[in-house]
């Protein structure tokens, strides 16, 4: 089942897309919102996928959907957690700014709270004041949650999962390394996140989604580039069950949160940093990576930030080259 906002106030309009996202049917006779979906998910989950299986099979009145009409799928939510699945990336870029990477980050998550109070939608500009602050993009797989008790085991988190998209969580990263120094993590630096079109349930993508990991290549491209192609589902080092555990370890976990793997990243076939594409690489899903290994080449970085004009597209493919999600295609505003 795959589910959808359309722009209508804070919250949205709640509508099932069709498996080949083409159409819609609208949900308003079940529940008006996907927060209010989650919130009683045992009470609406068995209508709603008899709306989408009435919809595949053509016997209810449907409209054509359009990705450019569609807000994030959670429009807001009660709660937005990153995490750093992808130790890889980590090592990279504290690497290349001489930082340490102590050894626990291989056995105990990084996860920061961002904020979640309005997300873009996939077809949103990235608003942008100052090209100073270092503008990037950020491919990422997440995850939404039902409720999670505190405490909760690694495989009772996973059962948690109702749905799965892909984000572009935007880092001002020419902030981050001054709010780091306070000791006290992001804030001004973290923007507000993008979202895939559509979010997806688990059973939707079969064997794709495995030991709570996506098994698709996270698709970026730059201004009409190929820049990234990185497998989700390999160099994870910690899956989402794990990262919602790690989250719920004080806390319960609220229905509607959004939990983010971090950027995709893939080590090259050799074990070093990865390559770009046009040198044989599955490339990047962020800009610091990129000029994170030309620092570590070269003694410096190259590729510059986003800037004004620059188009950004994120998506993931099935079998036959379809988005699964929907595309993330944002250009970045002045």
């Amino acid at each position: 089942m795959k589910l959808a906002s359309l722009k209508q106030g804070r919250d949205g309009r709640l509508v099932v897309v069709s498996s080949d996202l083409a159409w819609y049917a609208d949900a308003g006779h079940i529940v008006p919102t996907l927060q209010a979906a989650l919130d009683d998910w045992d009470q609406h989950e068995g209508p709603l996928r008899n709306l989408a299986t009435d919809l595949d099979h053509e016997v209810i009145p449907r409209e054509r959907f359009h990705e450019r009409d569609a807000a994030a799928p959670l429009p807001r939510a009660y709660q937005w957690a990153d995490g750093s699945a992808y130790v890889n990336h980590v090592a990279l870029v504290r690497q290349a700014r001489g930082a340490e990477m102590p050894e626990t980050f291989w056995h105990d998550p990084l996860m920061y709270q961002g904020g979640s109070d309005g997300f873009l939608g996939p077809r949103d500009p990235i608003p942008l004041a100052d090209e100073r602050w270092g503008c990037d993009l950020e491919a990422e797989v997440v995850v939404v949650t039902g409720d999670v008790p505190q405490g909760v085991s690694r495989d009772e988190a996973l059962a948690s999962i109702r749905l799965i998209g892909l984000t572009n969580d935007v880092s001002l990263r020419n902030l981050i390394p001054g709010e780091l120094a306070k000791g006290f993590g992001f804030f001004q630096s973290k923007p507000a996140s993008a979202f895939s079109p559509v979010f997806v349930t688990p059973d939707a993508l079969g064997d794709w989604w495995r030991d709570g990991k996506l098994h698709r290549k996270v698709m970026v491209d730059l201004n009409g580039q190929p820049f990234g192609r990185a497998e989700a589902g390999e160099d994870m080092t910690f899956d989402f069950g794990t990262l919602i555990a790690h989250a719920a370890k004080t806390r319960a976990l609220g229905a509607g949160t959004i939990i983010g793997s971090g950027t995709v990243s893939n080590r090259d076939a050799t074990g070093g940093p990865g390559k770009p594409i046009a040198q044989g690489g599955v490339g990047y899903s962020c800009l610091a990576e990129v000029r994170t290994v030309e620092t570590i080449l070269n003694g410096k970085p190259e590729t510059p930030f986003l800037k004004a004009g620059d188009t950004v597209r994120i998506w993931a493919e099935d079998d036959r080259h379809h988005p699964i999600f929907g595309v993330i295609e944002q250009t970045v505003g002045g």
